[in-house]
């Protein structure tokens, strides 16, 4: 459910930003509602479903974080990690891309990681830590930011709808659809028998539009049910 990640991305966040978060700020969901179905339509699709623990600094005194499946497009230097590895991705203003890349799990990789924590803590107890500056307010020497919450935020979306297969039925999902301003970039649709499950990707869209979409959807007599969302990364 995302536990392990969302505290690597609070300890992210405070080094990369120099801002004071944790876990519990993290807005997190995990991946135990991904289906083998929406694994096979990501492929379909060109994207493959990756856990994305993301930190962001949207505004100056804010900081974005959050923990999520996403679908990354298979070109994206994210898509090809796999297994035991983990891969941090920096997209900075003058740098530009960087990933750093290697083994996330296993004895000697855990043991080599842990020593140099063990490292650096006596190194600090013998010197004054000089790794941040000292504000007041703030018990651990960092910045207080606001976390700005999931619904302020935006992105674009992968989401499964299952509905009857009768007329009429694209022009009312497109009607809802429209009317929070969620514009639909890809839509697909795969026979069920009786019914059938659409498939679609919006282009960049606010949560909280999306999540109204949702809503409505729900209560269409033509939809039977609304299925997976996913945030898909590198599009936009």
């Amino acid at each position: 459910e995302g536990g392990a990640a969302a505290a690597k991305a609070a300890i992210t966040a405070r080094g990369a930003v120099g801002v004071q978060v944790v876990a519990g700020d993290v807005y997190r969901e995990g991946i135990s509602g991904i289906t083998a179905d929406d694994i096979a339509m990501a492929d379909r699709l060109g994207y493959v479903v990756k856990l994305l623990a993301v930190v962001e600094q949207p505004a100056r005194g804010e900081v974005a974080v959050r923990v999520h499946p996403a679908m990354v497009p298979t070109d994206h230097p994210l898509a090809s990690v796999r297994e035991s590895y983990n891969a941090v991705f920096v997209e900075g203003e003058a740098a530009g891309e960087l990933m750093f890349y290697g083994r996330g799990a296993g004895g000697r990789p855990t043991a080599s990681a842990v020593l140099g924590d063990l490292v650096d803590a006596a190194v600090n107890l013998r010197r004054t830590p000089t790794g941040y500056v000292q504000r007041s307010g703030s018990p651990s020497g960092l910045a207080r930011a606001r976390v700005r919450p999931i619904d302020e935020l935006a992105s674009q979306y992968y989401l499964t709808i299952d509905v009857v297969d009768r007329p009429g039925v694209l022009e009312k999902v497109a009607g809802v659809t429209a009317r929070h301003k969620v514009s639909i970039l890809k839509l697909e649709q795969v026979g069920l028998g009786d019914e059938a499950r659409l498939v679609i990707v919006t282009h960049m869209a606010a949560e909280r539009d999306v999540q109204a979409t949702i809503a409505d959807l729900r209560h269409l007599d033509v939809v039977d049910r609304v299925g997976t969302l996913l945030r898909v990364v590198g599009n936009e």
